[in-house]
């Protein structure tokens, strides 16, 4: 039976009642409205690609970290959860929070000075057309590859939650992505960013706390799950001393260099999805307080993402599987643990609330990389290459069609996702293709002067090649994963880890060794994208509490205090 198939034929689990129907209704019709009342706002590129840069530091914050906070987030890593355990936490704690730092206090600042719509715009500041046209073509693939994830992600709930057609589940839903981004531009999917944030919380904490209830707290949690699966599934850091000794197959090297290091600071500083939502923030000191809002929040979400998952492992009767072994017997994949979490403990009413939670991170993450697609497409692929001389009316034309064509050629890429064991198995692939080696070229520009254009363009395209080609490697021969991932025992989201370091360390190696041998940009030449050459601009006079290092600080110790309670 195919993919498809099987979803088709689903049975439903719930039934929705007719407020819960409403519920769905109303939000649908909220955000097209939205939408539609901010379309007159959206006339000039700046206003339509950058909402105007008049956002508060809050909403900044909040959207930038919803933009992260769609069905990757709520289904990817509720399932990575049940099946790795609270090693998924990682993703959240030292895979996020000191990349959000970083961005917000040595990288925004060249990014908001520099003016530029985008971070291939940057690299065509620093390196040349050449690097900002690579990158820009790997994300514009990036993203609508990453766009997959959301539709298919939307057809799991609406298949195991209410055994909806899932043709109809995913085209209602991405042609009101595709309306309320093409009316509105960024502004609109920033609003909307934020509505979502607050729906998704508000939907979906039921299931931990009423989980927590019924299995008698923490304690008794974990004991559950040392019945059901394995005590190493409660554990985040005890475990990772040897490949053999956690149920995702890694070591501490891979988590804290791979993870820590390689993946969280090439996609929080770097991927242009949600540096996009602060570069739109009113001023330098917004700009900078805005990733440090969301890393606060960003600590957070396990309790509505992490949680659900390690209580399916204590209390859904049935075990769940890969989704190709799911779709060969009938039962339920990892990725379907949050909708079948819901469908237990949401009653109608709360049901409509919760599955419009759902819905909501679905279309806050396809919303994210249509816009992203859209601003990346327009100015450093259309604009650089095709036509440079055409209206600033015309690339706002230009950036509403493409929104539409980016949902159209995410729409053929769901289907992708389902040759996956997970969701999360999916992503991790595709960020170490291209986050890790542009991450390598954009913290070269900015931190070393000496970095050329040449340089720049050929460790790009070395370190992007490299993680391809590994990718392959390992395909073709499973032994590879050995001298990839540094054992034998290694597992798929190990050698993601490991396969984004090397191509970082061939990205930096390529860039410094090219560099050396090709003639250096002059000083006046690298004014405003390189420390050392650059004044960092005076932020206005701000209160002590306002001040983004001290928040900085106040987030530090929460996330070394977190890691310590569940070590």
């Amino acid at each position: 039976m195919t993919p498809w198939l099987a979803v088709l034929l689903a049975t439903r689990l719930v039934r929705l009642s007719a407020v819960d129907l409403g519920i769905v209704v109303f939000y649908f019709a909220l955000v097209l409205s939205i939408g539609w009342y901010l379309k007159g706002r959206a006339k000039t590129g700046e206003d339509f690609f950058m909402a105007g840069r008049e956002m508060t530091a809050w909403i900044a914050g909040l959207s930038f970290l919803s933009a992260n906070l769609g069905a990757l987030e709520l289904m990817g890593w509720a399932a990575a959860a049940y099946q790795y355990g609270i090693l998924a936490t990682h993703w959240y704690w030292i895979g996020a929070i000191p990349a959000m730092l970083f961005l917000a206090l040595v990288m925004m600042p060249f990014y908001y000075i520099s003016k530029t719509h985008s971070v291939p715009g940057y690299l065509k500041l620093r390196f040349g057309e050449p690097s900002r046209a690579l990158s820009a073509i790997s994300f514009a693939c990036m993203t609508v590859l990453m766009s997959g994830i959301n539709m298919y992600s939307m057809a799991l709930v609406m298949k195991v939650v209410l055994g909806w057609d899932i043709h109809f589940s995913i085209w209602a839903s991405s042609l009101t992505v595709a309306i309320y981004v093409a009316l509105g531009g960024l502004r609109s999917a920033i609003f909307n960013e934020v509505l979502q944030f607050v729906l998704i919380w508000a939907g979906t904490l039921l299931i931990p706390i009423l989980g927590l209830v019924e299995t008698g707290g923490w304690e008794n949690l974990k004991l559950q799950i040392a019945h059901n699966a394995s005590p190493e599934y409660t554990h985040l850091w005890s475990t990772l001393g040897s490949f053999n000794n956690n149920p995702m197959g890694i070591h501490w090297t891979g988590i804290v260099f791979g993870l820590g290091f390689i993946i969280s600071f090439g996609y929080w500083t770097t991927d242009f999805l949600v540096v996009q939502r602060v570069l739109a923030a009113k001023d330098l000191r917004s700009a900078k307080l805005a990733p440090i809002i969301g890393a606060g929040f960003k600590m957070m979400v396990p309790i509505i993402v992490i949680l659900p998952g390690l209580l399916g492992l204590a209390v859904l009767p049935v075990k769940l599987t890969g989704e190709t072994s799911a779709v060969a017997n009938g039962g339920h994949s990892y990725n379907e643990v949050l909708p079948l979490m819901l469908a237990r403990y949401c009653a109608p009413g709360l049901l409509g609330l919760g599955v419009t939670a759902l819905i909501a991170g679905f279309m806050s993450g396809m919303a994210g990389n249509v816009s992203a697609f859209a601003t990346v497409w327009t100015y450093d692929i259309y604009r650089a290459l095709l036509n440079r001389k055409a209206s600033d009316r015309h690339y706002v034309t230009m950036g509403r069609w493409c929104t539409v064509l980016g949902v159209l050629i995410s729409v053929g890429t769901a289907y992708l996702v389902m040759s996956f064991a997970s969701i999360m198995d999916y992503v991790q692939a595709l960020f170490s293709f291209f986050m890790a080696p542009l991450f390598g070229t954009v913290v070269l520009g900015m931190l070393w002067k000496r970095a050329t254009g040449p340089g720049g363009f050929w460790g790009l395209l070395a370190g992007t090649l490299s993680s391809i080609g590994m990718w392959a490697w390992v395909k073709v021969d499973p032994q590879a994963l050995r001298y990839v991932a540094l054992s034998p025992n290694a597992r798929d989201m190990a050698e993601n880890m490991y396969r984004a370091l090397w191509s970082w360390i061939v990205c930096v190696l390529v860039t410094v060794a090219v560099s050396s041998m090709t003639k250096p940009s002059t000083d006046s030449e690298l004014h405003g994208l390189v420390y050392g050459v650059t004044a960092i601009p005076y932020e206005a006079e701000a209160k002590f509490y306002q001040r983004p290092w001290l928040w900085a600080v106040v987030v530090s110790v929460a996330f070394v205090v977190l890691n310590i309670l569940v070590w």
